[in-house]
């Protein structure tokens, strides 16, 4: 009786390291990818980038803009000055101090055109992200 204990509760243990493997590579594989881009005095340093559809989170650098930045991400062919039509999860969780970098949420990019823009540095707004 003892030895039926003992392999009922080995083979849970398998069983319940096996789920729990997969669940971990499961959730590895969606992690998001971090994009990161700079901004120096008026533009960023990266001007077009293509992506494969997922989920992403955007790191943004302040290279000693001398104030604080922000990020903003359009889908391309809308009015980027309506706050309606930003993708509020791509927005930083916080200001970027000068000398600083934050991050945005995840924010999940589908096949299409994206602009991006800083409205507090201000930038151009012909910056471009091509989803694939």
């Amino acid at each position: 009786m003892k030895n039926l204990k003992n392999t009922i509760a080995l083979v849970a243990l398998v069983v319940g390291s096996v789920f729990t493997s997969n669940a971990q590579d499961k959730m590895d594989k969606k992690q998001p990818k971090v994009v990161s881009l700079e901004q120096v005095e008026g533009e960023f340093t990266k001007k077009n980038l293509t992506l494969s559809q997922g989920t992403y989170v955007f790191e943004i650098a302040n290279n000693n803009v001398g104030h604080d930045v922000g990020f903003v991400l359009v889908k391309k062919g809308q009015d980027i000055s309506k706050p309606e039509n930003h993708i509020k999860t791509a927005y930083v969780t916080k200001a970027v101090a000068n000398g600083k970098k934050e991050k945005s949420n995840p924010t999940v990019l589908e096949k299409g055109e994206y602009i991006y823009f800083c409205p507090l540095n201000p930038t151009a707004t012909d910056n471009t992200i091509t989803v694939k």
